[in-house]
């Protein structure tokens, strides 16, 4: 057998290969905008997750809606104290408003000295409203809007006692729903 063979192209192999033949072309590259695009999107969406996880897993956030827990109301008695002076404002349009709401009082054992009717600055005010300064005189508060037949009851501090704390006073602002009704 013949131990030399005539050259041909095969026997020029160059000292760096360059493929020739059937090999898989490069993938393009993405652009590098749209790289960091992605990779932003997904660091956000993951935050929130993350986030909404501790929120649920640390009793937070209720995710099932209708099962939170009652809040529990608070049952205070009304109490009837004649000492309390008490301030009615006529928040309403109608004269004698408060003139009535203080008969109302009166009636029910408030002395007329501890009763002070009075016109309101607003003429439009909705409903008959107790207003009490501090947690302690919401039974008063309550027991008043018992005697006049019938009020909400807030606490506010728009309507403050007298800086004499021996001088007691709770407000009552009588509204559009004492018109309508009498």
């Amino acid at each position: 057998m013949p131990t030399t063979y005539p050259r041909d192209r095969f026997d020029d192999v160059p000292r760096q290969s360059a493929r020739v033949g059937a090999h898989r072309a490069e993938q393009p590259r993405a652009p590098r905008r749209v790289v960091l695009l992605w990779a932003a999107l997904a660091t956000v969406l993951l935050t929130i997750a993350g986030i909404l996880a501790f929120l649920v897993l640390s009793q937070r956030v209720d995710i099932v809606p209708g099962q939170q827990s009652p809040v529990p109301q608070s049952t205070v008695s009304p109490i009837f104290d004649p000492t309390y002076t008490v301030l009615v404002l006529n928040g309403t349009g109608s004269q004698g408003v408060a003139e009535e709401v203080a008969a109302e009082l009166v009636a029910a054992g408030w002395s007329d000295d501890m009763v002070l009717p009075s016109e309101s600055s607003a003429t439009d005010f909705p409903a008959t409203t107790v207003y009490y300064a501090s947690p302690e005189e919401e039974a008063v508060a309550l027991g008043i809007a018992q005697a006049i037949g019938g009020a909400r009851v807030a606490l506010s501090d728009q309507y403050q006692s007298p800086p004499d704390p021996a001088l007691k006073e709770i407000t009552v602002v009588a509204g559009l729903d004492r018109v309508s009704a009498g």
